[in-house]
């Protein structure tokens, strides 16, 4: 173990390329693609995220490594190929942080660091245009996940003025889309294919109502995912230790005991 940076770099680099060697490397590393790591990718990164709620340290260290393997994986399957190597992904993000932050690297006598928000997607607008990739709808990725990537779109949307100024729209919007959902979801035939598409354009407004009040979709959900779930196991230990199980109880001693969780929770 070193507590170099520089040296525990190089000691992870010359572990991936041992790995990947073709004579004496690991079979499973050897026959893996950029294709075939992707879910690995995907997987590391929740596994951090979920690290950081939990507020696991220590386990947010290891899976910051396995997180930082995978982008090791990439590039030296890169370098293999005479595509990049872990050098350059290392240079690219350095130089689009410094060309990013004109107002730290290239400061000019008198210029605002506060306007450093905006410059930054006329920066990626500047940039778009020198890739041809005008539309600012053109780079966003399409495997982001769905509430993240509704978020993004919006966001991208407003900076060239697509966009609700005030709060009431918005909302009433929401209110709108609930309103189709429910006049398709009580047709006397309902259109399975037109009532997934309201329930898409209704999950679409709420996360444009969660940007307008300033918050994350993908982070609000989450936060309401790990309440449920903690109210939930509470309702299933309060229901065991009246002698009975999950499935033994009814709907309405269930939602006492979900009541009696929120109210533990209310006073504390």
């Amino acid at each position: 173990m070193t507590t170099n940076a520089a040296d525990a770099q190089a000691r992870l680099l010359a572990i991936m390329t041992r790995l990947r060697d073709p004579l004496t490397g690991c079979p499973w590393d050897q026959r893996q693609t950029f294709d075939t790591i992707v879910p690995y990718t995907l997987e590391e990164t929740y596994e951090v995220l979920d690290a950081i709620a939990r507020r696991d340290y220590d386990d947010l260290r290891d899976e910051l490594g396995d997180l930082l393997f995978q982008v090791v994986f990439y590039a030296e399957m890169a370098r293999e190929q005479g595509l990049f190597d872990f050098a350059g992904v290392c240079n690219a993000i350095s130089d689009k942080l410094e060309r990013r932050h004109p107002h730290i690297f290239a400061r000019r006598p008198g210029e605002d660091a506060a306007a450093a928000p905006g410059q930054w997607e006329r920066l990626k607008a500047r940039e778009r245009a020198e890739k041809e990739r005008p539309s600012p709808l053109d780079d966003i990725p399409d495997a982001l996940p769905a509430l993240m990537k509704a978020q993004k779109i919006q966001q991208r949307c407003a900076t060239v003025g697509f966009d609700w100024t005030r709060l009431g729209p918005v909302l009433d919007k929401v209110y709108e889309e609930i309103n189709e959902v429910m006049h398709e979801a009580r047709q006397p035939v309902v259109d399975q294919d037109k009532l997934e598409e309201e329930l898409g354009d209704l999950l679409f407004a709420t996360v444009n109502l969660t940007r307008h009040l300033g918050k994350k979709a993908e982070t609000a959900l989450q936060k309401a995912n790990r309440k449920f779930e903690r109210r939930f196991r509470q309702v299933e230990a309060i229901i065991q230790a009246g002698g009975q199980t999950l499935p033994e109880a009814s709907l309405e001693q269930m939602e006492a005991a979900w009541r009696e969780v929120k109210k533990r929770e209310i006073a504390g």
